[in-house]
């Protein structure tokens, strides 16, 4: 019989820990799946439990009994760790409190992006996702900086990336093309929740306890394409605007939801308008390897790739042998990723 934690990835959190972290893991808190705690939770009162949704100073948490609404003690148990979907963590029955959620375990993987809301901080996204999907709905204009910034988000989680186009019903070859070529070697998925195109190939990608994370703009089809998955119509799907075929937000909260059939789960995030980067330098590296490479025929160790001379990237786009405009998104991403680590 099926453990219902590792329905929800405890098995797969429990083999991929790594052995430096320095926070508590689901494997240092149970011997085996469905066991009870070991010594450093032996309270009838502590259990483990993966948020499923965070609002307010609560969350959803599912755990071998069930989903529950606790309290988000995370704040007073961690200073400024607070949980976010994805997140593994004990949960605690306090004296007038009841449920609460009072300590966040080992993350496997994390996306993050630039808080744009202060300055010099970091925004967690989603926790614990083995793959993350960047989702681009084909009935869109292609904003190749954006994709590439996405791109870098998430390849620096830790997780594997997969570009997944959606509304392929809606779309020509040569949109896929282009797309195929600016993201190079990470695997390209077609989807369409109208004919199911590409929806079985998806779900291998998964598979049984492993999550896959979207994220991408309001509009590109993340929702529908997480109620395709489920199978149900969980949620909210919103239109595109006539004209320029944006969405609105309708996604107001990051949600994890389990597939059918033992196929793994599903984390829906809100769109992404701005995306910043944090601590993401060797994700760069990945995504602009080629420009990367470049560089070490720089004159300079140091060079911005702006007015240096004897500088082999801009010699390179100078020549045409690499895009001109590629290189500009490059260069801005290098300087945004210098000027926040001063920030730090």
């Amino acid at each position: 019989m099926t453990n219902t934690l590792d329905l929800w990835g405890l098995a797969e959190q429990k083999s991929q820990s790594p052995a430096s972290a320095q926070q508590a893991s689901p494997s240092a808190l149970i011997d085996e799946p469905g066991s009870e705690f070991g010594d450093k939770t032996k309270s009838a009162t502590t259990q483990l439990g993966r948020v499923l949704r965070v609002d307010r100073g609560q969350c959803d948490v599912i755990t071998n009994q069930g989903k529950m609404r606790v309290i988000s003690d995370s704040v007073r148990a961690q200073d400024d760790k607070t949980p976010v979907t994805g997140d593994w963590g004990e949960i605690q029955q306090r004296a007038g409190l009841g449920a609460v959620f009072s300590n966040i375990l080992e993350r496997r993987t994390l996306v993050k992006r630039n808080d744009p809301t202060q300055k010099g901080a970091e925004q967690l996204i989603a926790a614990n996702a083995d793959l993350v999907g960047v989702v681009h709905g084909l009935d869109q204009p292609l904003v190749e900086s954006h994709l590439e910034r996405l791109l870098v988000v998430a390849i620096n989680s830790g997780a594997t990336p997969l570009v997944i186009l959606t509304k392929a019903d809606l779309a020509s070859k040569h949109d896929q093309a282009t797309v195929r070529a600016l993201v190079q070697d990470i695997n390209v998925i077609v989807t369409s929740t109208i004919s199911r195109q590409g929806l079985s190939e998806l779900v291998g990608h998964i598979g049984f306890g492993r999550t896959l994370a979207l994220i991408g703009s309001s509009g590109a089809g993340k929702s529908a394409l997480a109620n395709a998955l489920v199978g149900q119509e969980l949620q909210e799907v919103g239109a595109v605007r006539q004209g320029d075929n944006r969405g609105r937000h309708i996604t107001s909260a990051r949600q994890l939801l389990l597939l059918p059939n033992k196929a793994g789960m599903v984390l829906d995030t809100p769109g992404i308008r701005s995306v910043g980067l944090w601590e993401a330098e060797h994700a760069l590296e990945l995504v602009f390897g080629d420009l990367q490479t470049l560089s070490g025929d720089c004159r300079f160790s140091d060079c911005t790739h702006r007015r240096e001379p004897a500088c082999a990237v801009q010699a390179a786009a100078n020549a045409g042998t690499v895009d001109a405009k590629r290189v500009a998104r490059y260069v801005n991403l290098v300087a945004e990723l210098a000027h926040n680590r001063q920030l730090r």
